[in-house]
Formats: C-alpha cells, structure tokens, sequence
C-alpha cells in the first residue's frame, strides 16, 4: 500500500475511501469513466485563447495578461501544478507589468476539466494573491465543482504517477 502522496490533509475517512479503490485496481476504471475525454488545447497559443475566454467571462477589469504557456518545469512533485507570476518593471518614465501564467504540460494531454479547475485556479490570483476565503469564492464563481474537480484531480495525479511505475 503506497501512500497516497497528494492527498495529504484530507480526512481520513476520504483517503480510506481512495485507498480502497487503488487497492481494489478499480481507480483507473472510474477514472475513464467520470473523465473520458481529453481537449483540444495543444498549444500555448490555443491556451492563450483557453485563458483569455475565461479571463473575459469572469474577470473583465483584471489586468491583461502578456503571455500564457505550457511548462514543463511545472511539477507536482515539487508542488506546482501552475503559476501566475507578476513583474512590474520601469521602462523609462512608465511602469510596465507583466502578467504570466504558466500550467504543467501533463494537463496537455489530461481531462479537459482539470486543465480548467487549473485555469481558473491561476486567474483567480489575478485578483486575491493569497489563498485566503475570497480566493476560494472566487474559484467557485468561475467554476462552481471547483473543489471536487481538485480533488479528483489530485486523485489523478496519484492513479497517473501509479500507472507510470507499473
């Protein structure tokens, strides 16, 4: 029984539950089931118009954005499943920013619900920096199954990395 590396701090109970299906070789098979199909978004260029859709349904006077990509640097491993980066610079007498958002390139080939539980993730730090109550609000004004869509989503990532050991 391999620990179920992304689901730490969640209930018991929850991770019992997930366990049993991975034990049973079962987690796979709801997998295909609940998430059967892919997307269409292979390029940074189609994630830029991924993105922006959203970012004009939802968050119209947040600050443009300058540059959207897949990256494989983004690992879960290490935590980062995607990033919203800000740099403010002086170009010379006026204040340019920039913002980036960057999404682990596995979501390329993963379920088109969690690259969007990914989007709206980043988007949402468009305007809440921390990952504080009005942070999660907002996840869920943009995506209403926001949280159940990270958790199957971390239960994914646990079923992809099994399935690369086997």
């Amino acid at each position: 029984m391999t620990p179920l590396r992304y689901l730490n701090g969640y209930p018991p109970a929850i991770v019992a539950q997930a366990q049993t299906l991975f034990d049973q070789g079962k987690m796979g098979l709801w997998m295909e089931k609940r998430y059967p199909h892919g997307h269409g978004v292979q390029t940074d260029k189609a994630l830029y118009q991924y993105v922006s859709d959203f970012k004009q349904r939802y968050l119209k006077n947040a600050p443009a954005l300058s540059k959207v990509l897949f990256d494989n640097r983004q690992n879960p491993v290490k935590g980062t499943l995607g990033t919203n980066t800000f740099v403010s610079r002086v170009q010379g007498g006026k204040l340019k920013s920039n913002n980036e958002i960057r999404i682990a390139t596995l979501f390329r080939n993963g379920p088109e619900d969690f690259l969007r539980m990914i989007v709206v993730h980043e988007l949402a730090h468009l305007k809440e920096k921390d990952h504080n109550k009005a942070f999660y609000q907002l996840c869920c004004h943009m995506e209403p199954d926001y949280h159940q869509l990270e958790f199957d989503m971390r239960l994914w990532l646990n079923w992809r990395e099994r399935a690369e050991k086997e």
